[in-house]
């Protein structure tokens, strides 16, 4: 591990505890997406020492436009820990993610490994235990979104909180591909999707984690959640919002966020 890619690291882990956000990292990871996956990978053993425990991983980067804008042709990932789930309902205390935003997900929780090297599709579904709508509450410890995908990739692909819904789903009859979404905040809508924006098709982009964690060393585990990425355009928190998800098929969750005194 090179010295760049700890001080970014220790960097983005400071921004983290104190919340102060930082000035763009990606000038400083002349390696590539390569060294921002390191940096990552150092700041996820960082918290399992400290007692976090990987309950998944999130996909970013899952729409053709996003990608695009920032000039990439696959998307990211980072971990889930289970400091980050949160209860459909509960009231999540403002200062937990920095410069907040939701977006709707399809979440799969899986029964088995995936540990296999040529994962295909049937070895995807045959290890899914069940799916759950799921609200991703984003969040940047760079300032004001400044991002590009190196930005986005060491900062743990932009993650904060997950909040799942309670009535998991069998997959048998579910068309996740044409699975409509609408959120709203405080009951009015504000951002609609379907499953087919996210790579064409929710499973498309958990096939693509599956794959690549294997060939990373780091495979998928029996119990691990998935967020295969944003059916719909991402919204910006105001203190107090509450956030509904609806997603055919799955039904709803509800992402609340406390007042700021």
């Amino acid at each position: 591990m090179s010295e760049q890619t700890q001080q970014v690291a220790n960097l983005l882990d400071s921004a983290a505890r104190t919340g102060e956000a930082i000035a763009p990292i990606r000038d400083q990871l002349s390696g590539g997406i390569a060294q921002a996956y390191e940096v990552q990978q150092l700041n996820t053993q960082r918290l399992i020492s400290q007692g976090r425990r990987v309950t998944g991983r999130k996909i970013g980067l899952t729409s053709h436009s996003v990608q695009q804008q920032l000039g990439v042709d696959q998307p990211d990932f980072g971990a889930l820990f289970d400091s980050m789930e949160v209860s459909d309902g509960e009231t999540i205390a403002w200062s937990r993610v920095m410069q907040a935003k939701c977006e709707a997900e399809v979440a799969l929780v899986l029964e088995h490994d995936l540990d296999r090297e040529g994962i295909v599709l049937s070895d995807l579904l045959a290890v899914t235990a069940y799916a759950l709508p799921a609200i991703e509450v984003v969040g940047s410890r760079i300032a004001n979104w400044d991002i590009n995908i190196l930005d986005t990739v060491a900062d743990n692909a932009s993650a904060g909180l997950y909040v799942l819904g309670q009535r998991p789903v069998k997959l048998d009859g579910l068309d996740l591909r044409l699975a409509g979404m609408v959120m709203e905040r405080h009951g009015e809508p504000v951002s609609f999707g379907v499953g087919a924006a996210c790579l064409g098709h929710p499973f498309n982009a958990a096939l693509w984690l599956a794959r690549t964690l294997v060939e990373m060393g780091t495979p998928l585990r029996a119990g691990d959640v998935v967020l295969t990425g944003a059916l719909g355009p991402m919204v910006e928190v105001a203190p107090g919002d509450v956030f509904e998800a609806r997603i055919q098929g799955l039904g709803s969750v509800r992402a609340c966020f406390d007042h700021v005194n």
